[in-house]
């Protein structure tokens, strides 16, 4: 039987999350994405790999970031892309989610890119569906992209990720970012702490291979890479904070706090960054430290990457090998 060339490393149909992916899989995904970021910085972006392929951008929840990088992706892979305006949808109407997929699977897409507020939404839409899916983020589950591009920026920046010390800070019970990255991270042997208020931290911390700190400037000490969160009010149904003065000063990031990381350590963000709350602005504009826009630019090779590997393991499961 034939196997994908391109892809040997990673034979799933979807890309749902990171849970569950080895260091190879992991590993695979990434040397594609450097590829990628090669190919965007040519005068002549564009390469027809996906012509006559569909891609559809499924967003039940506004991301101006995250949907931009998708469409630029699919674009640069000459693939048909569609926007589903959500809002002006059948959804609206009361149409199920289960209905919606039924509907788009009759159309035949080749990839579905889903991001939805509840957790869980991508998986029962790709067992409904014959298309490759790709979660874009599900609630507070995960956003498997998001952590390979952040994962992309620190090996271009730092060689490997294995032995690197990495906090993760803020709001980390309500944000899949902060999940998929702590996956991705410990599966690929770096060192995972997690700094924010006892409110802000999921009750299953204990099990998920990290160190935890209540303190800034402790669990700053001696890190390679600080990253960022924003804070989830969208998700946040209650107080979790006494107020966003008291929480910037304890928690949010300026030189003060950096300064007993490492002399070299970067600074990260998912963005859109709430300056003044949790990141000063001077921090964020440090472009000697910061890496934020570059995370962007890691965003679309990424996705290229993945819409790359995902239609062809597609296209390879239907000829039969695999």
């Amino acid at each position: 039987m034939a196997t994908n060339p391109a892809n040997p490393n990673y034979q799933h149909r979807h890309l749902l999350g990171i849970e569950g992916l080895s260091r190879q899989e992991i590993t695979a995904l990434l040397d594609k994405s450097e590829q990628y970021v090669e190919q965007n910085r040519q005068a002549d972006k564009k390469v027809d790999l996906l012509r006559g392929r569909t891609v559809v951008n499924l967003f039940f929840e506004n991301s101006t970031r995250t949907l931009t990088s998708f469409e630029l992706a699919g674009m640069r892979l000459s693939a048909d892309v569609i926007n589903m305006s959500v809002a002006n949808s059948a959804i609206k109407k009361g149409e199920t989610l289960i209905d919606t997929a039924m509907t788009l699977n009759a159309m035949h897409p080749d990839i579905l890119v889903v991001r939805h507020g509840e957790s869980g939404a991508t998986q029962l839409l790709a067992e409904k569906v014959n298309c490759a899916v790709i979660n874009a983020g599900d609630g507070s589950h995960e956003h498997p992209t998001q952590a390979l591009l952040d994962a992309l920026t620190i090996r271009r920046r730092r060689g490997d990720l294995e032995g690197l010390v990495v906090a993760i800070c803020g709001d980390i019970v309500h944000s899949r970012v902060a999940r998929s990255n702590i996956h991705l991270l410990v599966t690929m042997g770096a060192r995972v702490r997690l700094v924010a208020p006892l409110t802000l931290l999921p009750s299953s911390v204990a099990q998920m291979g990290v160190e935890v700190f209540h303190d800034m400037k402790k669990g700053l000490e001696d890190c390679d890479i600080v990253m960022m969160l924003r804070l989830q009010n969208e998700r946040m149904d209650g107080n979790f904070i006494p107020s966003i003065r008291e929480y910037f000063l304890f928690f949010g990031l300026d030189y003060d706090k950096l300064s007993v990381a490492k002399p070299d350590a970067l600074i990260m963000h998912p963005g859109p960054a709430n300056r003044g709350v949790e990141i000063d602005s001077v921090v964020a504009d440090d472009f000697s430290r910061s890496v934020i826009r570059e995370q962007v630019e890691m965003g679309v090779a990424v996705r290229m990457a993945c819409l790359d590997i995902l239609a062809q393991n597609i296209q390879e499961e239907r000829l039969g090998n695999l």
